[in-house]
């Protein structure tokens, strides 16, 4: 029998092999691409992934148990589960809300979610995939996320959730949402995916409220806030909160996501759903946690069916694994420094395309956010007298990535044709986004040559600057 390796060892040849790592070759601009997204993963990431392979639990374990932890306290919420992308996140946390566990508050088929069509396809998905009804208002134009004011509107009797994605890194308004949902009973859904750091802060004047679970004696979804900070990270207002570690987000595990919530009794429901369906509570490789594994007696099964193979949702197996976990462990540290930098090159942009602003629309923070920004999105406004499709071919001319606001109107998507859904008045922004709204990056990799050059192409294609 081989003896087991010699960690420091491993971990002084790889120390030395990050080390001998080229360095990044200084920017050329029209030949070094300006990438609209990327990862920046170190030798401390590296470290931790190496480490979880010599442990050899190739499925979720002490990365993953320390990972969770660490994110839950970030966010301040009561727990975090890891999953296999952002899009599995939403997938548990809407799934959760139709558990029979929850009573009358549970969700059914043909229930009806506010949503809005600007936005991923992801989001609005699992709303489909468990039979209910997305309900999709309008946006607004300079905040690219939902337009609260026609929320009444949009409300009906079936009305009994909210899912909504903050754009782009962009905190909707929280206050109105929360308040909305306190004031209707209903469900609230953030999807964190590209907003991970963001905070809004509740203004003094306004209800604070947190989502909570509800029980028999008291069926409300909500409670006053005024012994929780006013200002917190987004997600930590709502009942589930998701987020997303894909290599273009704002740290990473390459595929990866979580879904977090506020209350033990949610998380537990999205545990379930994340891990199989199963009823059992069990670590994987552990048996008998309860104690009472062979003692249990549900649904029509005979009493003591092994309490492992009992299932109370409908269930997938969503984890992730243990070195995926290590990675995004060692990212945590550089969270801090990472949204920093997006919030920089965003400020630095922002002054770049000033004195653009009669022909590009520019983005504006929501009141009471500090945004933790994905991306800097671009209108183009009618004055400006060009098509989008020449700009963006323009800048990929010159080496300089872009992205749309990702499905533009989902209701114009080839996959929703037939697909039950309803519009709350007009899409008129929603359309006019998806026609002439792109983005270009902010994230740490960007440095001041990178977003000068990305910035200077841009004027000089609305001639503004000049060669």
């Amino acid at each position: 029998m081989s003896a087991p390796p010699n960690r420091a060892a491993v971990r002084a040849a790889v120390t030395a092999w990050c080390d001998a790592l080229p360095e990044t070759a200084a920017f050329e601009p029209g030949r070094t691409p300006v990438p609209v997204s990327g990862k920046i993963v170190g030798t401390a990431e590296r470290l931790a992934m190496v480490e979880a392979a010599l442990d050899g639990w190739l499925t979720t374990g002490r990365f993953n148990e320390a990972f969770e932890q660490r994110l839950a306290a970030w966010f301040g919420l009561a727990r975090a589960l890891t999953v296999n992308s952002g899009s599995s996140a939403n997938l548990v946390a809407v799934s959760s809300l139709f558990s029979p566990r929850l009573g009358c508050a549970a969700m059914r088929p043909g229930d009806e979610v506010i949503t809005v069509a600007a936005g991923f396809p992801t989001t609005v998905n699992p709303i489909l995939q468990n039979g209910a009804i997305p309900v999709f208002v309008d946006i607004r134009p300079d905040t690219y996320d939902i337009d609260v004011a026609r929320l009444e509107a949009a409300r009906s009797p079936r009305t009994r959730a909210i899912v909504l994605a903050h754009t782009l890194g962009n905190p909707f308004d929280l206050a109105a949402v929360s308040d909305f949902c306190a004031r209707h009973g209903l469900w609230l859904v953030e999807d964190c995916c590209d907003a991970l750091g963001s905070r809004y802060r509740v203004a003094d004047e306004a209800p604070a409220w947190q989502a909570r679970m509800p029980d028999a004696r008291d069926p409300s979804l909500w409670r006053p806030a005024d012994d929780a900070p006013r200002e917190r990270h987004v997600g930590a207002f709502g009942h589930f909160a998701t987020v997303s570690f894909y290599p273009a987000h704002h740290i990473t595990m390459g595929e990866g996501g979580a879904v977090l919530s506020c209350e033990p009794d949610l998380a537990a429901i999205a545990e379930s759903i994340r891990d199989w369906g199963r009823d059992c509570w069990c670590a994987p490789g552990c048996d008998n946690t309860c104690g009472r594994r062979f003692d249990w007696q549900l649904g029509e099964l005979p009493r003591g069916y092994d309490h492992k193979y009992t299932y109370s949702h409908l269930g997938y197996n969503l984890k992730i694994s243990d070195m995926q976990a290590a990675c995004a462990l060692a990212q945590m540290d550089r969270l801090e420094e990472f949204v920093a930098a997006r919030r920089r090159n965003f400020e630095y942009l922002s002054e770049r395309f000033a004195d653009c602003q009669d022909v590009l629309a520019l983005p504006r923070a929501t009141a009471g956010s500090a945004p933790s920004w994905f991306g800097f999105p671009l209108t183009l406004r009618p004055e400006a007298g060009v098509d989008r499709v020449d700009m963006l071919r323009w800048l990929d001319q010159h080496r300089i990535a872009s992205r749309l606001l990702f499905a533009g109107n989902l209701t114009r998507q080839p996959y929703m044709t037939g697909r039950d859904y309803r519009v709350a008045g007009s899409l008129e922004v929603t359309d006019r986004i998806m026609s002439d709204t792109f983005w270009i990056g902010v994230w740490p990799g960007l440095d001041e040559a990178m977003l000068e050059y990305a910035a200077n192409r841009i004027r000089l294609f609305l001639g503004r600057d000049f060669d």
